[in-house]
């Protein structure tokens, strides 16, 4: 056993925190509600822990017989097919997942029968379509049932009525995207240097654009509406911006200058004053052991890593954190330990990646993160098949910090994040993905050997 039942008895009582939900404008319309599992309004014999995944989250851990989490509003949509899906990993399986209405002992709504997926931190995506089912807001409870013993982890449950194209969900055009790809695959194989260095990669090298309460993913078209962000490469970027607006605006402060994308993060505050990074390279690899199924993205492709809403310290070692780099690298920490202190020849860092496989239907989706994933096995299958580059933002801020710490436009530390709206030129980058990554050879901004 994981928890002790000491442990148990003192983490159920635990701070309540709300249900964060992606709703549609009227119920009647097809639409993703997304419920973080550690967004529970209150437990039982829950530990909360940080998934295996960049941008993952937090899942609750180690969940075993009796064990429960209650969930405040959560809309269930209007009457018809509710496809509720649970994320969960699980080393030994063998229990369920019962999500009941209104109490623990409540009218069952659906259970999900776990079995092993290979690892604690190996996640598989479960579904059931219910056919009648309450309607509108309701309070949810997931109640562990097995024969004893630790048998699961939850990420998140979704509820949806099963209709694609819904609110917040961007259907691909196939007749484009597979355009794209006929251009791709006639793309000779350059010759590789004997000197090159076999590394599936290339960058775009961007520069600090501009800055704005606007987030065109999360508040399209609501200028104002989001925590202030520092944005990087198109400089066109604000809350109206489409794909047809990055492309038509062909500045950037990126290199090359066929990358018309934009990026952006949370703005970084030193004491009052705001700290612009000096460069943000973004790399474009893989992670995979081959790398040679990679496709190019998509034109107008969009997600986000990281969370804005994950508010939890950060002490040295934490996976995910702020770091120093260069000559004497970290030499303190902040007097809430949550941030480093760098030696004064050294930089302030941090490396966000993105999610790498893709479930090859959908440019955007309602939680800007349910058409993608991460592997864990080094490959892209199931719901996710298609391997896309790995993209990796690194960043370094021109500051060492105090013990005074920092502050991100978000909040905390644990609450960096990165917003990816692709709109390169699809020559450009379909040569780098089957140069550089497809061929694992290291390149450059250029996209040379």
């Amino acid at each position: 056993m994981r928890k002790s039942p000491f442990l148990r008895s003192l983490l159920a009582a635990t701070l309540v925190a709300s249900v964060t939900v992606i709703a549609a404008a009227t119920p009647a319309q097809a639409v993703t509600r997304t419920v973080q599992a550690e967004s529970y309004a209150a437990q039982s014999g829950v530990v909360l822990e940080q998934t295996g995944d960049s941008g993952g989250g937090q899942n609750a851990s180690y969940l075993a017989n009796g064990d429960w989490m209650r969930y405040d509003n959560v809309d269930l949509g209007a009457a018809g097919n509710l496809v509720v899906q649970a994320r969960v990993a699980s080393v030994p399986g063998g229990g369920t997942v019962e999500l009941r209405t209104g109490s623990a002992t409540g009218p069952l709504l659906t259970t999900f029968t776990v079995t092993g997926t290979g690892g604690w931190q190996t996640w598989a995506t479960l579904s059931n379509t219910v056919a009648s089912h309450p309607t509108g807001a309701q309070t949810v409870f997931a109640v562990l049932r097995n024969g004893g013993g630790d048998f699961v982890n939850i990420n998140w449950f979704s509820f949806g009525d099963g209709t694609p194209g819904g609110p917040g969900w961007v259907d691909l055009d196939q007749a484009a995207w597979q355009q794209q790809l006929a251009q791709f695959n006639a793309i000779p194989n350059r010759t590789i240097p004997p000197n090159a260095v076999r590394v599936p990669e290339f960058n775009a090298t961007c520069s600090y654009s501009h800055s704005k309460p606007d987030d065109p993913i999360v508040f399209p078209n609501m200028p104002g509406a989001s925590h202030m962000h520092s944005f990087l490469g198109n400089p066109s970027t604000n809350a109206a911006t489409t794909t047809q607006t990055l492309l038509q605006n062909a500045g950037t402060t990126c290199r090359p200058g066929q990358d018309l994308s934009a990026y952006w993060i949370p703005s970084l505050t030193d004491r009052g004053q705001v700290i612009e990074p000096n460069d943000v390279v973004v790399y474009y690899g893989s992670r995979l052991p081959d790398p040679t199924a990679t496709k190019p993205f998509p034109q107008g492709f969009r997600y986000i890593a990281g969370d804005a809403r994950r508010q939890v310290p950060t002490p040295a070692g934490s996976v995910n954190a702020f770091y120093c780099a260069g000559p004497g690298g970290e030499i303190g920490r902040s007097a809430d330990g949550n941030w480093p202190i760098c030696a004064p020849t050294a930089n302030l860092m941090f490396q966000l990646v993105f999610p790498d496989c893709w479930d090859g239907i959908h440019l955007d989706s309602p939680s800007h993160k349910e058409h993608v994933a991460y592997t864990y096995n080094g490959v892209c299958s199931g719901q996710f098949p298609v391997a896309i580059p790995s993209v990796s933002f690194l960043i370094a801020y021109p500051t060492s910090g105090s013990s005074q710490g920092f502050t991100l436009a978000s909040g905390m530390a644990s609450s960096m994040h990165g917003d990816a709206w692709m709109a390169w030129d699809n020559a450009a980058l379909g040569q780098r993905v089957k140069n550089c990554v497809v061929q694992n050879a290291k390149c450059n901004s250029a996209g040379n050997y």
